[in-house]
């Protein structure tokens, strides 16, 4: 039987069940299981310790505990497109990181004026490790269940960036 995962949102909103968010990578559960934080405040805490294994630019970035959970971060929706100052970044690639460090900032006033969904898809790129996996953020809690089997998953790795509605865009790491 696989462990429950208990994950602290690394950003502040309000949690929304991934199934409905505007991206059907992200709603139909191809990218992992998770949640995503609708009005987000702009601030990215890490939240867990751990590495930081990609930043892309200009809001993505894929994380990694300690003890195997891989998390990305997808600030705003079809954000790859977005062109602005918005993101500071204070973390790279390589970087170690501590539960509560923040990784990076954003303006999600710039980005809803330059036409961007600020809505922000946090998923477990690799959940068939894991059970049920809880997300928290205050008050609010959404568990995201286990399927018996774990089916299309593929995973963000090596792919940051997407477009579904316009094309496909893809950013391919090295």
């Amino acid at each position: 039987m696989l462990e429950n995962l208990f994950i602290d949102s690394p950003l502040n909103g309000r949690l929304i069940p991934l199934n409905k968010v505007n991206d059907k990578i992200f709603s139909s559960g191809a990218a992992g299981r998770g949640v995503a934080i609708k009005n987000p405040d702009g601030k990215i805490f890490a939240p867990f310790a751990g590495i930081v294994n990609f930043f892309a630019s200009p809001g993505v970035i894929g994380l990694q505990s300690f003890n195997g959970v891989e998390l990305l971060i997808h600030v705003g929706l079809n954000s790859c497109k977005f062109i602005g100052e918005s993101f500071q970044p204070q973390v790279t690639a390589g970087d170690t990181i501590k539960r509560g460090q923040i990784l990076f900032t954003f303006d999600p006033q710039e980005m809803i004026r330059a036409g961007f969904e600020t809505t922000t898809p946090i998923v477990v790129t690799n959940p068939e490790n894991f059970g049920d996996i809880i997300f928290k953020l205050g008050g609010q809690k959404i568990i995201v269940q286990r399927a018996d089997r774990e089916g299309i998953f593929f995973t963000l790795k090596n792919y940051l960036c997407y477009n579904l509605r316009g094309g496909v865009d893809y950013g391919i790491m090295g």
